[in-house]
């Protein structure tokens, strides 16, 4: 059958991509080969918050007393929260599915492949194969997990985060090899329901892409959680025990062997480029990406790439930010959509990390910005000091705001705390609009809220401070 737009993937980009193409008049289909909704409905976003909230619901159950409530005798029925998670993520996934069927998108199942030029291969799971012709093909296919090569994945002695969603039975100890969010998000979770957890990362602090100040936080409250963490640290080998296994691992002042159940590795995601065809048409790619302009498009007219599998923040909100983009360019140069759309800006994407407490984060932070030769001020705000956070016993963590000295420019936000993944857009929308320190202070914050210690923080900033 020949469409207009097809769609390779299914996830939180190829979705929207789908559903977007479908809204602008083009006759659509999206090809997925497991489950629609892709990896972050079905393994990723969404059913790790199920996780995480099982967990933060046995937090206020073991700190019940602070809140002058007594709870005896509960128990954690770890199936039972695997459970719940992966019924969160059928109800999104047969969300897409709706999703789909409303916008009258065409939804093949099978593994896709470029043939030639406007024309793909698919190959269901009973081993037919049917051949689609579209004059725009999306590849959104996604990304796995990275695999080290002396940390194979064999999902026994090392696992991966699919399996560490859905273990039959709780681990009483993990490793977990790496620290961005997928690592200590699940340390989070794990360490809450009672395994005895150690995560390990090879560079000098954990979750590294954050700022200096958040880590060094983050890193208080796990080890007051009794988790211990080893930087500048590296897991060189694992090998299977009689209870579980033993891993090597190097640090900076030798060699040292720890014993647990399993080892989780969480050293990153390696795009899915391999099998698609790309070499029959000539697709770019480098350093396991594939190449794309600011409107996605491809080496090969016709061919286009969003997501994970294209440099830039691997991240849904960002997939799906660039399937609108992507889609939109397509449609303009048809003539079917009045403008052509705003690139994406990727110093202004937030970040969102999910463990107890949140982290969230957007723009320079206080060292990028002081490289990038600005000269800052710096404005840093605790959530002890805040009537919400006090109230509902969430002080720890702090709010940190960076701008530009000279003009007042809003250079970057950093926090960790309670639902601050909630309040990190203020800084985004401001930002978009090029906002300054100014306009943020003559702008009323709600009282009391968490997201009101963002003004708080510019205020001190400014040497303005009023609660603190």
């Amino acid at each position: 059958m020949a469409y207009d737009v097809i769609v390779i993937g299914s996830g939180p980009g190829g979705y929207v991509a789908a559903i977007r193409a479908s809204q602008l008049g083009f006759k659509t289909a999206i090809v997925e080969k497991e489950s629609l909704g892709g990896i972050c409905l079905n393994w990723g976003c969404i059913p790790t918050k199920a996780l995480l909230k099982s967990a933060q619901v046995v937090e206020y159950i073991n700190h019940s007393k602070d809140y002058g409530v007594t709870v005896e005798g509960s128990t954690v029925d770890f199936p039972a929260v695997i459970k719940r998670s992966r019924g969160a993520a059928d109800k999104m996934s047969k969300g897409v599915q709706f999703l789909m069927k409303k916008n009258k998108i065409d939804v093949i199942m099978g593994t896709a492949k470029l043939k030639a030029k406007g024309e793909i291969e698919v190959t269901d799971k009973d081993g037919k194969v049917s051949v689609q012709d579209a004059k725009h093909i999306i590849l959104a296919t996604g990304a796995r997990a990275r695999e080290l090569p002396n940390l194979k994945i064999d999902g026994k002695n090392v696992i991966g985060y699919r399996q560490a969603m859905n273990l039959p039975t709780q681990p009483k100890s993990m490793i977990v090899v790496g620290s961005g969010a997928i690592g200590v998000e699940f340390a989070y979770f794990y360490a809450t329901l009672g395994t005895k957890v150690t995560i390990v990362e090879f560079m000098p602090r954990i979750v590294p892409v954050e700022d200096e100040d958040i880590s060094k936080e983050l890193e208080k409250i796990y080890k007051k959680k009794g988790i211990e963490i080893m930087t500048n640290a590296s897991v060189e080998a694992v090998e299977g025990a009689k209870n579980g296994v033993k891993a090597k691992v190097k640090t900076a002042t030798g060699e040292v062997t720890l014993e647990a159940d399993v080892v989780l590795s969480a050293v990153g995601i390696t795009a899915n480029i391999e099998g698609l065809g790309l070499e029959t048409l000539g697709v770019k790619t480098d350093k396991g990406k594939v190449l794309v302009d600011p409107y996605y498009a491809t080496n090969v007219a016709g061919v286009y790439a969003i997501g994970d599998m294209v440099p830039g923040q691997a991240l849904a909100h960002v997939a799906s930010k660039e399937a609108i983009v992507c889609v939109e360019a397509i449609a303009y140069s048809e003539k079917k959509y009045n403008h052509k759309p705003h690139p994406i800006d990727y110093n202004n994407v937030p970040g969102c990390t999910y463990c107890t407490p949140e982290i969230a984060s957007v723009g320079y932070t206080e060292k990028a910005a002081k490289e990038a030769g600005y000269e800052v001020k710096v404005g840093k705000f605790p959530f002890s000091a805040s009537g919400k956070a006090v109230g509902a016993g969430a002080t720890e963590g702090f709010v940190k705001v960076i701008f530009d000295a000279k003009y007042g420019e809003w250079l970057g936000t950093h926090m960790i705390g309670m639902n601050v993944t909630e309040a990190i857009e203020q800084t985004v929308t401001a930002r978009t609009l090029e906002t300054t320190y100014l306009e943020v202070l003559n702008s009323i914050h709600p009282h009391p809220t968490m997201s009101e210690s963002v003004k708080d923080a510019i205020e001190v900033a400014y040497g303005e401070a009023i609660h603190l």
